[in-house]
């Protein structure tokens, strides 16, 4: 699928290849957002007036079973009231354990190993109150520069929380490759130098801003080797990758849910603690959902955690916040993670295919090329005068092509294998094509 000579820039053979895609229904469980512009592409109108909608990197697009799924827990709660939680048609005391196997066959876990609550920043939090663990000789955190903005506030605040100086034991490993992507040979590096120094390796599995892929095992088996403990936030990864996170070896993982998962804006989050961790005496803010559920209703002044993930919990589960990732974890099993990443390594090809033989004078490719480092996402720079990219982005938007925009120059596009399709790869090549003739 991959194959890029049998690439053709012409809206018959991608129009074939869509037919062909086994994948193909799988975009009409999705809601496309309309284009609400009267304006049309100058190289063709949209398809049925929808938007090519490449944005599944920041927030994807809401199956249509969605809907029913809250409904049905609203209808619960109006008729049962408190009685939901047994008698519901999806009963809510055990209604967190209803996506565990499906999340855990999504990222590669054990059952026991993963757990859907809070956000992504409140679990990545709750790790470092487990995982790190500073003493005066080994107190550093290992981040790349270029970390998400919440992730490095996080860190910073855990480190001043426990006396340490960001100035002194935050290391921040900036880019060494062409376009600011980093290698692995440069974390080699970082962890051969400081590795008796550093308590925590904490590491993307998807750089949110290049779109660079991270090889997890290998970093995990690095960091082990000094010593380190080692997290990833996967907000890019999760139901964007296959992932082998018992596999990896890593102590834990956090991740979002309202990007590639689908599963709505502010959707609940969810997070990998490694069996090996599963009874092990740690520090954590506890709440009473993490307690023992043999024991959770006697109410005792006592904290006993729930062994594995689950012992991470602090309230309730938001049923309202977990219908959702119901709903799209059930699309991701039935799409299969093979069949999935094929076809992502196939529309990503094809979009680079046609940046680089039809675009190249216009846009560069900041993502790396090799299909191993790169998911759905493409990080694009554009040629030209400063504002250039910018003023791209708002002519995509205006002609229902949509990505996002990064500061200070990058367009993110991603085409994603459960909605797009090698059709919205050629629109947005005719779009910018257009832009740029203008």
């Amino acid at each position: 699928m991959n194959n890029a000579p049998d690439f053709a820039a012409d809206e018959p053979w991608a129009l074939a290849r869509d037919a062909a895609d086994p994948l193909a229904p799988f975009r009409g469980e999705f809601l496309i957002p309309p284009h609400h512009s009267s304006e049309q592409v100058a190289a063709g109108a949209l398809a049925n007036g929808q938007q090519v909608y490449m944005c599944g990197n920041s927030l994807g697009l809401q199956p249509r079973a969605t809907r029913q799924a809250l409904l049905d827990e609203l209808d619960d709660w109006a008729e049962l009231g408190v009685e939901a939680h047994f008698r519901g048609k999806h009963p809510w005391m055990p209604y967190h354990e209803c996506v565990r196997e499906p999340l855990a066959e999504l990222v590669g876990a054990e059952p026991a190993e993963v757990v859907a609550m809070n956000s992504l920043s409140v679990n990545l939090h709750l790790m470092l109150v487990s995982f790190y663990r500073p003493t005066r000789e080994r107190c550093a955190i290992l981040i790349e520069k270029s970390a998400f903005p919440s992730d490095r506030y996080a860190v910073e605040s855990q480190i001043h929380f426990h006396g340490f100086d960001p100035a002194t034991v935050l290391i921040e490993l900036a880019g060494d490759e062409a376009n600011g992507t980093l290698s692995d040979a440069a974390i080699a590096r970082a962890l051969d130098e400081h590795g008796s120094r550093i308590a925590l390796v904490l590491l993307p599995g998807v750089q949110y801003l290049s779109g660079q892929v991270f090889d997890l095992k290998r970093i995990t088996e690095l960091a082990h080797a000094k010593g380190c403990v080692v997290g990833f936030d996967l907000a890019h990864a999760a139901g964007n990758l296959p992932l082998s996170l018992h596999d990896s070896g890593c102590d834990f993982a956090v991740w979002c849910s309202y990007k590639y998962l689908n599963s709505g804006p502010g959707a609940v989050a969810g997070c990998f603690v490694h069996a090996r961790h599963a009874r092990a005496t740690l520090p954590r803010f506890a709440g009473w959902w993490g307690h023992d559920q043999s024991t959770r209703f006697q109410m005792g002044p006592q904290f006993m955690p729930t062994p594995g993930a689950d012992g991470w919990q602090l309230s309730n589960p938001p049923i309202l916040a977990l219908a959702p990732l119901r709903v799209s974890l059930d699309i991701f099993h039935r799409a299969g993670g093979t069949r999935l990443r094929q076809k992502s390594l196939a529309l990503t090809a094809y979009l680079a295919w046609l940046i680089e033989t039809q675009l190249s004078h216009i846009v560069e490719i900041v993502t790396p090329r090799e299909p191993e480092r790169r998911g759905c996402q493409l990080s694009l720079r554009i040629k030209g005068e400063r504002g250039a990219g910018r003023a791209l982005f708002e002519h995509l938007s205006a002609h229902g092509v949509i990505g996002d925009w990064r500061e200070p120059d990058t367009i993110r596009v991603a085409p994603t294998p459960l909605y797009n399709r090698f059709i919205d790869c050629l629109r947005f090549a005719q779009v910018v094509a257009a832009w740029h003739r203008a």
